[in-house]
């Protein structure tokens, strides 16, 4: 694993924490999220903060469920800030999500491209 990729986990545990206990918000985790990632961890813990947004309002509701879904958070954001793989079964259960992964990309010509081609739904062999 390159430096690169161990900094970028750590990084991103690092926001996954502070969302955690409230100290920063989804969105901002998200506009601080590593662009253009194609490793597959960070990839996979990007879609659990999605999900994690989205079921706000049922963690609201369901202490359980609020209680199960901190808990996951807690063991990805773990994981990472060790430099570890996600369990596959993790990244597996994201794959279907890929495709449509909003992750931004680094600005420029470049990244404008990848944006647009994503935007379109074609694939960028980049």
């Amino acid at each position: 694993m390159s430096d690169d990729n161990l900094n970028n986990r750590v990084y991103v545990a690092n926001l996954l924490r502070l969302v955690r206990v409230g100290q920063l918000s989804v969105r901002e985790a998200m506009l601080n999220y590593p662009k253009d990632t194609k490793d597959e961890s960070l990839i996979a813990a990007y879609h659990a903060l999605i999900h994690y947004e989205a079921d706000e309002d049922i963690r609201a509701q369901d202490l359980l469920y609020r209680e199960e879904q901190d808990n996951y958070l807690e063991f990805i954001y773990t994981i990472l800030e060790r430099g570890q793989d996600l369990p596959q079964n993790i990244i597996d259960n994201y794959k279907k999500y890929y495709s449509s992964a909003p992750i931004l990309h680094n600005k420029g010509f470049k990244g404008f491209w990848k944006s647009f081609w994503k935007n379109l739904n074609v694939k960028d062999d980049d």
